[in-house]
């Protein structure tokens, strides 16, 4: 029964989350904490789902003309090697458990955040989007993710950027962040899934079809809800337990 719920959970986190251009990797930590995953196990698995998603969500979203190139540059040039550095910092369970918590929560946040489209402002200065990188690189990192989830509302509601264009930025930035700490995560140690093979055909089958759903403009409010009660269980769980 955990094997159904779990292919289940992850295809529909993989589903919605690249429907919005990002990975997914806060949504497959939350199932992976719900069904008492060891973090050892937590952090690489996320790390690999993150990368295969969060590309086919950006190739779905850059076929659509959403990339905005601009504001990328200088939050990769900061976020990767920052990164690198946090996927090697050791981290304690009990430590990692309420850092993930709390990211949890500011992704529950994102999910239920409703953007009304306004007027952009012009883009900041570079070194502002380098050290914006720097610190969710870093956080990214020590937990095994990619850092949309905290990229995402930082752009929305500075409103460098539309709810797409965002979606594109986020996806190559979730990609790039979790290739890199994934080379960390290899270097001391990547313990995956014993039922990965399953669960990648699940969550590229998730993400492609949420992939094209969102380039389609195509909202699934539904879904949204679900995942944030699942997010909110697993939060709860991480700090309060």
């Amino acid at each position: 029964m955990n094997e159904i719920w779990l292919y289940l959970l992850f295809f529909l986190v993989a589903f919605f989350y690249s429907s919005i251009g990002h990975g997914g990797a806060s949504g497959y930590l939350a199932v992976m904490a719900l069904l008492n995953f060891s973090p050892a196990v937590m952090k690489p698995t996320s790390l690999l789902l993150n990368t295969l998603v969060s590309f086919v969500a950006f190739v779905s979203f850059y076929r659509a003309g959403h990339f905005k190139s601009k504001l990328l540059w200088p939050l990769i040039a900061a976020s990767i090697p920052f990164a690198f550095i946090g996927s090697i910092m050791p981290v304690s369970d009990l430590i990692y458990k309420k850092l993930l918590g709390a990211v949890l929560l500011i992704s529950i946040l994102r999910l239920l955040y409703q953007n009304a489209e306004k007027p952009l402002v012009p883009t900041p200065k570079w070194y502002v989007l380098f050290l914006i990188g720097a610190l969710i690189g870093l956080v990214s990192g020590m937990i095994g993710m990619g850092g949309g989830i905290l990229l995402a509302p930082v752009l929305l509601l500075m409103r460098w950027s539309t709810q797409k264009q965002t979606a594109a930025i986020c996806a190559i930035f979730i990609f790039l962040n979790s290739v890199s700490g994934m080379m960390g995560q290899i270097k001391t140690g990547f313990p995956l899934s014993t039922q990965i093979i399953n669960i990648v055909i699940i969550v590229l089958a998730g993400g492609w079809l949420g992939a094209y759903t969102g380039s389609k403009k195509l909202n699934e409010r539904g879904m949204k809800y679900m995942l944030a009660v699942v997010l909110i269980m697993a939060s709860m769980k991480l700090l309060f337990v």
